[in-house]
């Protein structure tokens, strides 16, 4: 059978994250650049969509092309290596720390905002023609996007601050579903098939991705949104960040890791 029990796929999980902490450098920034691009490119292919045919939900529903590509190219985004890398210091393998962890979150970032970045850069160029006419319609979009999830979230203060932590939790919970979902079979039909249907829900209900954001923001401000850098950091990208994290670690990594490798002593009735 092509399905691949929990108590197997969570001990890949375990072995994959091991094997990307001792990753090569150069290796990690190419994946993790790559990655960043080519969810980049589904972001402005869902955004092309809900403006083409006025359904947002179609956009939804079609995203999860870019996220089933890079993961079957073995890619990585900060979002994943968030659930697996942690389940390896949790397991106890020789020779991950602590320290060695946040070094391959900080080298994944980076490599995950470059490539997202260059293809706001090159998409500014499509939708403006080199820069010598306003954006299309998907640009303004797209900057409005900025405008709405930085200043929409400052301007209920602490309470923004909070909306946009637990959307980025939930956020996390559904894409790091979709990471796990690609060791639950051995064939590439039943990986995309479980890898696409939390994806497509993360993005459908609005949750935020810090990787997708990495792409969206900063081509919005490029297609002239009215917030700033700084707006972007702190009411949308750090907390993201942080929050995408917690519900990597706390709703996927640590509940599957507990109940299906480190499971509880089974109940005796006698």
């Amino acid at each position: 059978m092509s399905y691949v029990i929990p108590s197997e796929f969570v001990t890949k999980m375990v072995d994959a994250g091991e094997s990307k902490i001792f990753m090569a450098t150069r290796d990690a920034l190419i994946r993790a650049y790559m990655a960043g691009a080519i969810l980049a490119i589904a972001a402005v292919f869902a955004v092309t969509v809900s403006v083409q045919t006025g359904s947002p939900i179609l956009g939804a529903a079609l995203f999860p092309v870019g996220f089933c590509i890079l993961y079957l190219m073995g890619f990585d985004l900060l979002t994943g290596v968030f659930v697996l890398t942690p389940l390896a210091l949790f397991d106890r393998r020789p020779g991950v720390t602590g320290i060695i962890i946040l070094k391959h979150w900080g080298i994944i970032f980076l490599g995950n905002f470059a490539g997202a970045l260059t293809v706001a850069f090159l998409m500014a160029i499509v939708f403006t023609y080199g820069f010598s006419i306003p954006p299309n319609d998907v640009g303004q979009v797209i900057a409005h996007i900025g405008e709405n999830r930085t200043l929409g979230y400052k301007e209920y203060g602490a309470a923004g601050m909070l909306t946009i932590f637990i959307r980025a939790v939930l956020c996390n919970w559904m894409v790091s579903l979709g990471v796990v979902g690609a060791m639950i079979s051995t064939s590439v039909s039943g990986k995309v098939i479980a890898m696409w249907m939390p994806v497509m829900l993360f993005f459908a209900m609005g949750f935020e991705h810090s990787i997708v954001n990495m792409f969206l923001f900063p081509s919005a401000l490029i297609m002239g949104g009215n917030f700033s850098v700084m707006d972007y950091l702190i009411w949308n990208e750090i907390p993201v960040v942080l929050g995408n994290l917690v519900g990597g670690i706390s709703l996927t990594g640590l509940t599957l890791y507990t109940t299906h490798l480190k499971t509880g002593p089974k109940r005796s009735f006698n």
